[in-house]
């Protein structure tokens, strides 16, 4: 991909999570394409649909949950007391707040986002729920600033995707994890090939569609970062809710979510 367009999508994707941040109170934010207007997909019924308990949901602050996810990651990271976790493209601070209660007092969680906004918004959150282990930084996730060999965990929700730069993604990661830190990702990938018409719609991209990889490529991806203990598994289920992405273009038939897991060797 040329640079210019690497840069039109990172431009594209931090203008419209910008807007989401900005916005008062909670509103459903992948996109206008994605997000149909009835009560029945608001942040938390898009949330359940995903895989968050109604207990996650009603325990963040509010505004944290912007229906944004994909996945619930919290589900596969078996998160510790006393771990430090970051999670990759923080928005609100959901994972973040859900993170803080899995690992305690004695641990922190480190949220990045390229959106001003997103990262004010999650801050205000934090504070109003009192939340002192958490410490938002604004940052690409393709270049965290983030210390080498600090993190144990590595989450994210439907946001790896967003990247125009993916290699890199999983580069980084790799750096800021200590020997044995593990990757526990929802996200979305290709299961067939997009028709270009799809690739060329930066609405779909910016709405979590469009910048998927597929399997073999996001294999490849984290095996030249380092990574082993590789396992990713796509949800059919998920098209239940993918169609609502894109009504009537049948992008469930192009992309699923997927558990995407992940280790740094020990040595």
């Amino acid at each position: 991909m040329e640079e210019n367009q690497k840069h039109k999508i990172r431009a594209a994707v931090r203008e419209n999570y910008g807007k989401i941040g900005a916005a008062a109170g909670s509103a459903c934010g992948c996109s206008t394409a994605c997000c149909p207007s009835d009560s029945a997909n608001n942040p938390i019924n898009i949330s359940l649909t995903v895989g968050y308990s109604t207990e996650e949901l009603t325990g963040v602050p509010e505004g944290a949950n912007l229906g944004l996810g994909c996945g619930n990651p919290q589900a596969i990271a078996s998160l510790k007391p006393g771990e430090t976790v970051l999670d990759l493209g923080s928005g609100g601070g959901l994972d973040c707040f859900l993170a803080a209660k899995a690992v305690g007092s004695t641990g922190k969680v480190i949220g990045v986002d390229m959106s001003p906004e997103m990262i004010s918004r999650a801050r205000q959150n934090a504070q109003t729920g009192g939340y002192t282990q958490i410490d938002f930084r604004l940052g690409e996730i393709e270049y965290l600033p983030v210390a080498d060999s600090s993190v144990d965990v590595i989450i994210s929700n439907c946001v790896i995707n967003l990247s125009p730069d993916k290699d890199q993604v999983f580069r980084e990661a790799f750096r800021v994890l200590k020997p044995g830190g593990r990757l526990a990702v929802s996200d979305v990938v290709t299961i067939e090939e997009l028709p270009p018409i799809f690739k060329e719609d930066m609405t779909l991209y910016t709405s979590c569609a469009a910048g998927a990889a597929t399997i073999q490529e996001l294999e490849r991806f984290l095996q030249a970062a380092g990574f082993v203990q590789i396992r990713i598994q796509p949800k059919n289920e998920s098209k239940s809710f993918i169609k609502d992405w894109s009504p009537g273009s049948k992008i469930e038939d192009y992309v699923v979510s997927a558990v995407i897991e992940a280790k740094k060797p020990s040595a």
